[in-house]
């Protein structure tokens, strides 16, 4: 670590640097677990040789000419190429941003803290940012060229997952009461 990172304590839930900030990521309620859950099981099952999977995986993110800062996503995906050399912290919390980052919308996230991680895991070098909104039951899919925003009825497909598919009403179901 450097003078060129910020560095936040340890703590349960992890803390986030947001908007020049530390935030502390709020605990989920059931909706937001089963679809964090779910998700990630879709990607683990997709991702088998490719890479890894993980939630809550905390990555030290540092966009061109900006001071690295910790970002957690709800679940994130490496490829295998980016992980290979890694040792120590910088496995556990590599020092770039995910290929892929899914944020998992709660009721009192704001707008402007999930646009602010969408840019800076976009300038930080992800491929896709996947952000689930539950209430909405709407899925916007976040990359360099831009936005689209899928619905329950739609399956999410794209170009930085070669092959995966999610049905998002077999994805809405998940949180769904039984």
């Amino acid at each position: 670590m450097s003078i060129h990172e910020i560095v936040l304590p340890e703590t349960k839930p992890e803390t986030e640097w947001i908007l020049g900030r530390a935030v502390r990521k709020v605990s989920p309620w059931s909706e937001h677990a089963w679809l964090q859950s779910a998700f990630a099981s879709a990607l683990r099952a997709w991702s088998r040789g490719r890479g890894r999977v993980g939630t809550e995986w905390k990555f030290r993110i540092a966009p061109p000419g900006e001071i690295r800062r910790p970002l957690v996503p709800d679940v994130a995906y490496v490829c295998n190429e980016r992980l290979h050399g890694l040792q120590g912290l910088d496995l556990r919390a590599p020092p770039f941003a995910p290929d892929v980052a899914v944020e998992i919308r709660s009721p009192d996230d704001r707008e402007r803290c999930v646009a602010h991680k969408v840019s800076v895991y976009l300038a930080g070098g992800a491929s896709l940012v996947v952000v689930v909104d539950h209430a909405l039951r709407e899925v916007a899919l976040h990359d360099r060229s831009g936005t689209s925003v899928l619905r329950d009825g739609d399956v999410l497909t794209h170009r930085a997952l070669p092959g995966f598919a999610l049905p998002l009403a077999e994805l809405f179901a998940e949180a769904d009461p039984p």
